[in-house]
């Protein structure tokens, strides 16, 4: 991949946009193809649920993963005999049985990801996915073909169907993939992958001078709707509306990464004149909160069991916050069992006037990452692969003191490199430009009473 990568990086635009047509065509048909239609058709039936079909459904998904997991794969089965499990309990088990099982914590699942949390029967494709190490060392997840198939039936049911729209619909993306190459700063900041109608636009880039480009994709690939971070694509939908742009109507705008705030939902509808729908999941693949066409924010039960549990690790009460634990239904090559995946949300108190009879989230509370402000004025967030494949590295934070000079704190395990740094200040100037960079080691980093730090820390405020 690294050479691919270099590669592209040389290309002009146009083999640029027909190589990550490429890429779309291989990843749509892992994505779309195999299991995917009968897995959408089954999604869509179950939103048919009663409450107490939904109680029967869960609870057989449950007792059959955890079947599966004493069966077949070496870590629960060592932690289950440690705790007196019998198999035939857990064949029995209820969901209020489920405060037995304890707590898979995100060091187990960095260190025995690869290993010993894996099923030794396991289904074809299989490959490891990093998640965005945008907080220190990456864990690494197991998708397999039919897995892949399954949960993106998921994403499409319960985020494109609820918002209007579908996976043919053309769409515009704002990621953490570098798919304007490292120091380029000349438009166009944006590549279009045909396969799937996709514009992808640069994350990096972002700014009022460069927010006609961005039209420009926008309105020559006849883009429907906009996904990707919640604040890049607001930074995006501000800086268009500052420059009195003429922006066509879309039919959405599907925010991921971070906290959907009320400003953005504004913003989006004054620029897009259309509704947002805030979701919430991970690359982690074992529990999905989405919004329907009402507004309320719904767990979908059949892609895994989400506990919201109180600093004592009981159920929180309706309007109260409790901590994210899940437990996923649709990976058994490497199953995750009460993943504690470190987010907070607040437990709804109401039904929702939709019908379904599906968990309500009062609120995704998750993490307010604070903004990068570079010199030319753009805006970051989410710094996407800055701490990919470095071992040594536990947990990082970024800090902004002025325009053009960094901190980094990193915790390590001892084993820390020079050449670790040095990877680290090369990816940061690759993304910032010209910056003073200081890496400290520390022991801690400085947590709230929840237990998280923020990712990003700037001092430096906007102007505009």
């Amino acid at each position: 991949m690294g050479v691919y990568n270099k590669l592209y990086n040389y290309l002009p635009v146009g083999a640029q946009n027909l190589a990550i047509s490429v890429f779309g065509y291989t990843w749509k048909q892992r994505r779309f193809g195999g299991e995917f239609s009968l897995a959408l058709k089954e999604f869509k039936d179950r939103e048919n649920f009663t409450g107490e079909q939904w109680c029967d459904y869960t609870t057989v998904q449950l007792q059959k993963l955890l079947l599966h997991a004493v069966d077949t794969v070496p870590f629960y089965k060592e932690s289950f005999k440690q705790l007196g499990i019998s198999r035939s309990a857990l064949a029995k088990f209820s969901l209020s049985d489920i405060s037995k099982l304890p707590f898979l914590e995100k060091n187990d699942l960095r260190k025995f990801g690869t290993s010993t949390l894996l099923s030794h029967v396991r289904e074809k494709g299989g490959e490891f996915f990093p998640s965005s190490g945008s907080t220190g060392t990456p864990t690494q997840i197991l998708f397999s073909y039919p897995m892949h198939q399954r949960w993106s039936a998921g994403f499409e049911a319960r985020i494109r169907h609820w918002a209007g729209v579908d996976r043919f619909t053309p769409r515009g993306t704002i990621g953490g993939r570098r798919v304007v190459p490292d120091g380029y700063a000349q438009a166009p900041f944006y590549r279009y992958n045909f396969i799937e109608k996709q514009v992808y636009f640069s994350a990096y880039h972002i700014s009022a001078e460069h927010a006609r480009n961005y039209l420009e994709g926008i309105v020559r690939h006849r883009v429907q709707y906009m996904t990707g971070y919640a604040m890049s694509n607001f930074f995006l939908a501000r800086f268009l509306e500052e420059k009195n742009l003429e922006v066509p109507p879309l039919k959405a705008v599907i925010t991921s990464s971070e906290k959907l705030t009320d400003a953005m939902r504004e913003t989006f509808k004054r620029v897009y004149q259309c509704k947002s729908f805030d979701s919430w999941s991970g690359l982690e693949a074992c529990g999905l909160v989405s919004e329907c066409e009402q507004g309320s924010l719904h767990i979908s039960p059949d892609l895994g069991l989400v506990e919201l549990l109180d600093d004592s690790g009981n159920p929180v009460k309706p309007g109260e916050v409790g901590e994210v634990v899940c437990t996923g239904f649709v990976n058994y090559d490497q199953p995750l069992i009460r993943y504690r995946i470190g987010d907070l949300m607040r437990l709804g108190d109401k039904p929702c006037t939709c019908g379904r009879a599906m968990p309500v989230i009062k609120e995704i509370i998750g993490r307010i990452e604070d903004t990068v402000v570079g010199k030319d004025g753009r805006e970051m967030v989410r710094f996407h692969g800055i701490f990919i494949n470095l071992p040594n590295l536990i947990e990082a934070q970024i800090i902004q003191h002025t325009l053009d000079e960094f901190e980094i704190k990193v915790v390590t395990n001892g084993r820390w490199t020079s050449e670790e740094a040095a990877t680290i200040t090369k990816r940061m100037i690759s993304q910032l430009g010209d910056i003073r960079l200081h890496i400290n080691q520390v022991d801690a980093l400085v947590r709230n009473p929840s237990g998280k730090f923020p990712a990003v820390i700037s001092h430096v405020k906007r102007t505009s």
